[in-house]
């Protein structure tokens, strides 16, 4: 029965964190409405090899960043382009994305929106050993034991085994709780966009931050989905370049969520 009761439980739990989807077949079979023609210049920033090698707008520059930031810049990118669900299929919508993060999914279908945004900060965290940080809050309202109470181990086996029970017991509505709010003009590599939503939510990573020199800011966005997938750098389906303005008024369109300016949260 214990048994029973838990995996009803995780199966609550993933469904509410991401979108509105009842069935998870129907979901990969249906999905990806949003279609987007991709212009030769962002076909040309998938040769990059890590994030720092997305070509910024003209006119705009990398600045100095944070740690956390300085360490985003440098994650990898896959050489072949390519977003797959966890059980291998790839998604339908290949065309939403600039580049993927060169990060495993895992074989079950636990690591999706917010669980990627909570993936990449303890990813950071666990590379710099600062294991007693890696600590989420469950939609339960209680915090869970850090990495470093979790398990006397560290390796990446026990990382992975920890940020899947993450996974099952945290999603959009604890990540924005345990996040504090941000303007979007103080934006910061590392800052996520969340909506917890009633009673779905989702939530995207910010990857980069560009300036110009009248102190204009573009960013970069990730996202994981439902079901869970590849961490893709997404497009902006309003030109067609991996650069969002944060000069934009009311809504934040990605290819498959609208933020608002009220949505930034930081660690």
């Amino acid at each position: 029965m214990k048994n029973k009761q838990y995996i009803f439980l995780i199966t609550v739990l993933v469904i509410i964190s991401c979108g509105n989807v009842s069935s998870e077949t129907n979901f990969i079979n249906n999905t990806d409405s949003t279609e987007i023609k991709l212009t030769e210049p962002v076909l040309k920033l998938s040769n990059a090899k890590k994030v720092s090698e997305i070509t910024p707008p003209v006119g705009y520059a990398r600045k100095n960043t944070t740690p956390y930031g300085k360490w985003i810049r440098n994650i990898k990118l896959t050489e072949e382009n390519i977003v797959y669900y966890y059980n291998g299929s790839k998604k339908n919508n290949q065309n939403i994305h600039v580049a993927v993060l060169d990060f495993d999914i895992g074989n079950r279908n636990l690591q999706q929106c917010a669980d990627a945004c909570m993936r990449i900060r303890a990813e950071y965290l666990f590379e710099n050993k600062r294991y007693s940080e890696i600590r989420f809050l469950f939609a339960s309202g209680e915090w869970a034991p850090s990495y470093a109470k979790y398990t006397t181990k560290r390796s990446r086996k026990s990382f992975r085994s920890y940020m899947n029970y993450v996974y099952a017991y945290a999603n959009t509505a604890s990540l924005k709780k345990q996040l504090k709010s941000v303007k979007v003009k103080d934006i910061k590599i590392g800052d996520v966009f969340v909506q917890s939503g009633n009673p779905y939510g989702h939530a995207v990573t910010v990857m980069d931050v560009v300036t110009n020199e009248n102190g204009n800011k573009k960013f970069m966005l990730s996202q994981s989905y439902m079901p869970a997938q590849s961490i893709e750098i997404l497009i902006n389906p309003k030109n067609n370049s991996a650069w969002y303005s944060a000069d934009f008024e009311g809504d934040l369109v990605t290819p498959e969520w609208t933020f608002t300016n009220e949505d930034l949260k930081r660690f």
